[in-house]
């Protein structure tokens, strides 16, 4: 894996604030150096070979002869040289390169911070943007940025991702919520239009024809209210010891007849009790749902194999058919909401589009999770997976 190039924000701001300021002490140290060095050159090479010969014997003993050593400076120098006074020529050479550096320090500063104001006016800008309801925004990543700015960056475009997504799959939502509830509506309201008008007798098989609309729209609203709960956090349990392996055989014999009605026939292996503390009904909703999702789109004559064991901390409930399955992109989508397959599943076979909603948000609450896959013999598995932490 690739390290990452950035530093963290406390590093990047000790580098500059330090190259700044060592910088600028060595530049101002080596300016003052070198007019020394140069100016010690010039006069040394102006000098006569004779006293310089001597100024040098001198210089490393000037105790030899003080008042000698002190006049080739004064002569050859100049009597400030020497002279301690704030007005020297090299205080003001100090004060010529500090008013030199400030410029210099306040222009790297400048750049320097570049890289994290521009991060920030990019996060602000893409923020902007989703104020006013462009949630895919994203906020462009600059190459130079601290760590911590980068990933804030990064998470950022994570989260307007996450939120265009939701949006589009909230209007798809909307609009398959409206069909859904509007198809029973139609039904119910046209059969009872038609028995107003004399087009139908109002015998109690029209009326029932009406109140299975009605019932099928109770049901509707019922499972959107429990998504609606769940996608809150205000789904209530009623946690109480279950065993899992009792409760998978009383949903297979409740749905036994319908399932020798299809020729499908179910099998549910245990090897244990697996008692676990949570909701019997809720945890019964999941098992049918998926029992009768098998019974819908599966293959008539065929099998369903539902297996309970306990692995790493957790229960896994694998049901697995032998039907058509369904193709690879739907998938990931099988468990979003009025979704259903187009081909083997196809939509006319019946149902909701809430079922396996319903399901995921019930293992959630659960503290679990559920998956789908393709075995390599065909047909579909879902897996169950419940924590063992929560059980008796």
């Amino acid at each position: 894996m690739k390290k990452s190039v950035h530093q963290s924000f406390w590093r990047w701001i000790c580098g500059r604030i330090l190259a700044l300021a060592i910088g600028s002490v060595i530049i101002i140290a080596l300016c003052m150096w070198l007019r020394y060095a140069v100016q010690n050159f010039w006069v040394l090479h102006h000098m006569p070979a004779p006293v310089r010969t001597e100024f040098i014997a001198l210089k490393d003993n000037p105790q030899l002869n003080p008042s000698r050593f002190h006049d080739i400076v004064d002569t050859w120098w100049g009597l400030s040289y020497s002279t301690p006074s704030i007005a020297s020529a090299d205080w003001i050479m100090v004060a010529v390169l500090v008013l030199v550096m400030i410029p210099f320090i306040v222009i790297m500063g400048l750049r320097y911070a570049r890289p994290l104001a521009l991060q920030f006016s990019r996060l602000r800008d893409a923020a902007d943007e989703v104020t006013h309801g462009q949630f895919g925004s994203q906020a462009e990543l600059v190459k130079e940025a601290p760590e911590e700015m980068v990933r804030f960056a990064s998470d950022f475009n994570s989260m307007t991702r996450q939120l265009a997504r939701y949006e589009r799959e909230l209007r798809a939502s909307h609009v398959a919520m409206a069909h859904e509830l509007r198809s029973p509506l139609t039904a119910a309201i046209g059969r009872l239009q038609g028995m107003l008008d004399g087009v139908f007798e109002p015998s109690e098989a029209q009326l029932g024809m009406v109140m299975k609309q009605l019932h099928y729209l109770s049901q509707l609203t019922d499972e959107l209210h429990l998504l609606s709960l769940a996608d809150a956090g205000q789904l209530t349990l009623t946690l109480q010891p279950v065993s899992l392996a009792e409760l998978l055989n009383e949903r297979a014999a409740w749905l036994k007849p319908l399932a020798d009605s299809n020729g499908l026939t179910i099998t549910v292996s245990a090897s244990a009790p697996s008692m676990f503390i949570g909701d019997a009904f809720r945890l019964g909703q999941i098992f049918t749902i998926l029992m009768e999702n098998a019974l819908r789109y599966g293959r008539r004559d065929g099998h369903l194999s539902i297996i309970l064991q306990q692995q790493n901390n957790a229960y896994w409930i694998d049901f697995e058919d032998d039907g058509p399955g369904v193709t690879v992109d739907f998938l990931p989508l099988m468990f979003e909401r009025f979704t259903r397959a187009e081909t083997s599943r196809a939509r006319h076979s019946g149902g909701s589009g809430l079922g396996l909603s319903i399901a995921r948000a019930i293992c959630h609450a659960h503290g679990g999770s559920i998956s789908a896959a393709l075995p390599e013999k065909g047909g579909l598995k879902v897996s169950i997976s419940l924590p063992t932490g929560t059980a008796g």
